[in-house]
């Protein structure tokens, strides 16, 4: 487009971007022809952890946070973030490791608050005797017997 003279503010139209990068972009064409407008790569630092070596992270949180030497199976950001150190040498913020867990396709999950002294044999036979007494009423307790209609059924 440039060598055809076509305005910098067509092209930006075109491509859908800022002219300032349209300004920009032919600079460097000016100063370097075509080569100098290929893609530089991705910007940033080089990830420290490669695809092969989180795949290998991957199949250890898989196996679970006692495979890992944990003393339960939950993992924390903090925990992934150590076994990521232990397998591949590089150390990572908590924070970050949200980031490389979501590329995985990884998400938040929170585990369900349970008493640990809850006993749930008592609690289905709680709830097979004492709910349905419960949810129809009190012995004895008021029922609309005139329209025909429990509170139930509306």
């Amino acid at each position: 487009m440039f060598a055809r003279r076509v305005p910098q503010a067509q092209i930006a139209r075109e491509l859908g971007t800022d002219p300032r990068n349209v300004s920009r972009w032919y600079r460097r064409w000016q100063d370097g022809g075509q080569e100098a407008l290929r893609s530089r790569g991705a910007p940033g630092r080089t990830p420290g952890v490669t695809r092969e070596q989180l795949a290998e992270v991957e199949q250890a949180l898989l196996a679970g946070a006692r495979a890992s030497g944990f003393d339960n199976d939950l993992w924390t950001l903090a925990r992934v973030a150590k076994v990521i150190e232990q397998r591949t040498g590089v150390a990572h913020h908590p924070g970050h490791v949200w980031r490389l867990l979501r590329g995985l396709g990884w998400s938040v999950q929170r585990p369900a608050r349970r008493a640990s002294e809850r006993d749930d044999a008592a609690v289905a036979q709680w709830v097979k005797n004492q709910w349905p007494r419960i949810k129809r009423g009190q012995p004895g307790a008021r029922q609309s017997s005139s329209s025909g209609t429990s509170p139930d059924s509306h």
